[in-house]
């Protein structure tokens, strides 16, 4: 048995080797890469004469102590709001969906489920800039609708990503209807692998629709949604698309390295692109991933993900 294993793990490694290579390229590489420098002083000039050097943890000290200080928590809060709230509200909506899809009595639920999932079937980028202009202040759509209803008048258009209450908010909007039809589709697949003799059965004890949902659906669901949760919180707590292309980070903030809707991963893109501050970028990059881990280690711990199946 052993000698047969040998012979396969030997008759798999020129097939397993290319994607091997290719993960040791695109993914260890930069990681270890983005590790080194950030030990180092590359950034600016330093980095275009080649005069960069060794500075041990100095960039991951001006992170915490320097001009950059001010804003870290502000924007590290807005950043776990902004992620919360996406990851929650994005479950939510497609559970909601997921529920009036799985009932049998509605007739229409191919042609209602191929609608809701546009907004996951559209390239990401097209589906935000579109949004961006929905939201434009003189001329998008919105602002034109809300007018020609009477509800505001032409000259007291409200500037939608100029007020930083509003961006957020249409920020945190956006996020959750690019991110629900995604929820919406694990959470039928989910409802579907329930047996029906438990809502049988509970009909016969004389339990309620909501008793069903508390006591039945939501159990049942529990073991898929928590991966699910866990790893969406990962995303969206990293989801620079939405930060950046929506409002760029704009309204300005009182510094100069972030605005009111930057989050953590937006910020390092300006501290490595504009500022040419590769080396802070890259520090804060690893205090995030850190943050990052952290949050999901005790995420996963309290949902009991590490506990072995008996």
């Amino acid at each position: 048995m052993a000698v047969e294993n040998k012979k396969n793990t030997r008759i798999a490694i020129p097939y397993l080797l290319p994607a091997a290579i290719a993960i040791f390229i695109f993914t260890v590489l930069p990681i270890l890469y983005t590790i080194f420098i950030s030990f180092t002083d590359y950034c600016g000039d330093n980095r275009l004469n080649g005069n960069w050097k060794f500075i041990g943890i100095d960039n991951f000290l001006q992170i915490f102590n320097g001009k950059f200080s001010s804003s870290l928590f502000p924007v590290f809060g807005w950043t776990v709001i902004f992620a919360l709230l996406s990851t929650g509200g994005s479950f939510l909506v497609g559970l909601i969906a997921a529920l009036l899809l799985n009932n049998e009595n509605v007739k229409e639920r191919a042609i209602y489920k191929a609608i809701l999932i546009l907004p996951w079937a559209l390239p990401v980028t097209v589906a935000i800039l579109s949004w961006k202009g929905l939201l434009h202040g003189s001329e998008g759509s919105i602002n034109n609708i809300l007018v020609s209803l009477g509800i505001m008048s032409d000259s007291n258009r409200i500037l939608w990503l100029e007020d930083p209450f509003f961006a957020r908010m249409w920020l945190i909007l956006i996020n959750i209807w690019l991110g629900f039809p995604y929820m919406m589709n694990i959470c039928i697949g989910s409802l579907a692998s329930i047996p029906k003799d438990y809502y049988e059965a509970a009909d016969v004890d004389g339990a309620g629709k909501f008793i069903q949902f508390i006591k039945i659906t939501l159990p049942s669901l529990a073991n898929t949604a928590y991966p699910l949760l866990i790893s969406s919180f990962s995303f969206n707590f990293n989801n620079f698309g939405s930060a950046y292309l929506v409002t760029n980070g704009n309204p300005a903030g009182e510094s100069i390295y972030a605005g009111k809707t930057d989050i953590l991963a937006s910020v390092i893109y300006k501290f490595a692109v504009k500022k040419e501050l590769y080396a802070t970028g890259a520090a804060l990059g690893i205090i995030v991933f850190v943050i990052l881990a952290l949050i999901s280690y005790v995420q996963m711990k309290l949902s009991g993900q590490f506990e072995e199946v008996k």
